[in-house]
């Protein structure tokens, strides 16, 4: 990490922490790490890009060691949106930035094009978020399973798995530890990454408590018992507050890339982490069955999403990294720069 240093700034909104790597003359790059994460899983491809690029690697607020705000889930994802925003008018950015979003940052990226269109020179979308939100959605249009769209949001959270990121667990002594998940969803097992370590403290940067991580949640009358509340992490990528479908129409449309691990074990048609699935396998009593309740269709819903988007005058690639997971910048990191550097470079 030569290269990288770590900074802060004070914006209209909150103080932003942040690793910057290259030169400012150069064509800038912003990272967005996704759920969970903070910058620190971005250093590798920061020190690959900097030698070309101004490369900025921001932390959410909720993660690292951005100021730790509340977060209004009733606004899905804008208070994230909202203060990259500000984070790019306190630095002066007001050129077309290169965005690479993975997890849930593709989809804050996704909406600060929609609310800001004519930011981007280019969208990468790593192993995206679904553009309905994440659990309890049916199909590719994104219809809730439940009206109160139980199974998405704060309840959906494993409380052992957040009550040991509370705790700074860094064990492997229970499968519920962030090593534990991280080893087993994060990456395609048997995957070890040379840098666990600090993808572990990173996990544990994740702030847990009220108006945080997980966000709280309501009890439900509609399988499997629980329904979004109003504040925190997992309420605000819930489909009842996050719905990206106007990302196809936005006036200005930067090419977009689409990159995705063939075993993602988060973001996919059977997502280990979605209720739909988790039933259909017999891991969650009760299940409804498919008519009530399918796995929630993510990588469809997302091509639907750019395929409007294509057909509305813009261009999408798709491309799946094969034997790779959730993480593949981090399982398949030579692969990955390879496709994003000639997807930039064939867009210029």
């Amino acid at each position: 990490m030569n290269t990288i240093s770590r900074k802060e700034v004070q914006t209209d909104r909150l103080r932003i922490s942040y690793l910057e790597a290259g030169n400012p003359e150069f064509e800038p790059v912003l990272l967005l790490h996704g759920n969970v994460s903070s910058s620190l899983f971005w250093p590798d491809t920061m020190e690959f890009l900097s030698d070309r690029y101004w490369v900025l690697a921001p932390d959410l607020r909720g993660y690292g060691e951005t100021q730790a705000e509340p977060i209004d889930a009733t606004r899905g994802l804008r208070d994230w949106s909202e203060d990259l925003a500000s984070f790019l008018q306190t630095l002066r950015i007001d050129r077309a930035i290169h965005l690479v979003g993975w997890s849930m940052g593709a989809s804050v990226l996704m909406q600060l094009l929609i609310d800001r269109p004519g930011t981007a020179a280019s969208l990468t979308l790593l192993n995206p978020m679904s553009p309905f939100g994440f659990g309890g959605t049916k199909d590719v249009e994104g219809t809730p399973c439940h009206a109160d769209f139980a199974g998405s949001g704060g309840g959906t959270a494993n409380p052992v798995f957040a009550e040991r990121l509370r705790n700074g667990d860094r064990t492997d002594e229970d499968p519920n530890s962030p090593r534990n998940v991280l080893n087993q969803f994060y990456v395609k097992p048997p995957f070890r990454a040379e840098k666990e370590e600090e993808y572990v403290t990173s996990m544990l940067t994740t702030r847990v408590g009220p108006g945080l991580y997980p966000g709280a949640f309501e009890a439900s009358a509609n399988w499997p018992g629980v329904a979004p509340g109003s504040d925190g992490i997992n309420n605000a990528i819930s489909p009842k507050y996050v719905n990206l479908s106007s990302f196809s129409s936005i006036e200005e449309k930067p090419p977009v890339l689409w990159i995705r691990g063939s075993h993602d074990a988060i973001v996919s048609d059977t997502s280990f982490l979605d209720f739909g699935y988790l039933g259909q396998l017999g891991y969650v009593p009760g299940w409804p069955g498919a008519d009530v309740y399918p796995p929630q269709p993510m990588v469809s819903q997302m091509r639907l999403v750019l395929d409007r988007y294509q057909a509305g005058g813009g261009s999408y690639e798709e491309v799946v990294i094969e034997d790779a997971g959730h993480s593949l910048h981090v399982e398949k990191p030579e692969e990955f720069r390879k496709v994003w550097s000639r997807f930039v470079s064939e867009e210029k």
